[in-house]
């Protein structure tokens, strides 16, 4: 399949390297060329810096001839208005956006464009976590996908570092930290320094 992610950060990094070792033809825009550097040496697909909402850099990156799309930037309105593009201008059949606000994600689902909510995913996991024993995990199913999600007490080895700093199984990403002074946090890449006490929720497809 021809795909096309949009937004390259660790979610779409990973997504990207995952469906190229697939075998798919995979194209990535992002507006930061740091952040397109990001994805590994052995990356075979095609990569497009510009503001993805630019309707000639989304043409640019194949969009007109791409069989699926994933918005998955850190920001739901740019999301959402790559999803507009191409369902309405560009007729992708298959398109999928990362939204971390439910309630804007309803309207769009009515449309036919597939909602993945981070928000909803990590509070699944997360109540799970809360009366289950460390590194016990729960897996949740998407189509014929599996997600598994695995918790544990931070170790004090992590105390004071970033979740970049973090040495993670392969195709394992930090989803979510549980913060007795914050409640959850969805981490979606911004600055967080872990602390004693937090609880880390992975996520790692099956």
């Amino acid at each position: 399949m021809n795909i096309l992610i949009i937004g390259c950060g660790m979610v779409g990094a990973a997504l990207a390297t995952t469906l190229d070792g697939r075998g798919h033809d995979v194209s990535v825009v992002d507006k930061s060329a740091e952040s397109l550097e990001t994805l590994p040496a052995s990356f075979g697909g095609f990569t497009t810096t510009g503001v993805p909402i630019d309707q000639d850099v989304l043409k640019r990156a194949g969009i007109s001839t791409c069989d699926a799309l994933f918005a998955v930037t850190h920001e739901d309105d740019m999301n959402i208005m790559v999803s507009q593009l191409a369902h309405q201008i560009f007729k992708v059949p298959k398109i999928f956006a990362r939204i971390t606000d439910i309630s804007k994600g309803e309207v769009f689902e009515k449309l036919g464009i597939r909602i993945v909510c981070p928000t909803k995913l990590t509070v699944s996991a997360a109540c799970a976590a809360l009366e289950e024993d460390d590194g016990a995990g729960s897996e949740l199913n998407f189509e014929n996908h599996t997600v598994h999600f695995s918790t544990m007490n931070i170790p004090e080895q992590l105390v004071g570092i970033t979740p970049a700093d973090i040495r993670y199984e392969s195709g394992e990403v930090l989803f979510g930290v549980l913060r007795n002074s914050a409640g959850l946090i969805l981490y979606n890449g911004q600055p967080l320094t872990l602390a004693e006490g937090d609880r880390l929720i992975f996520a790692k497809k099956a």
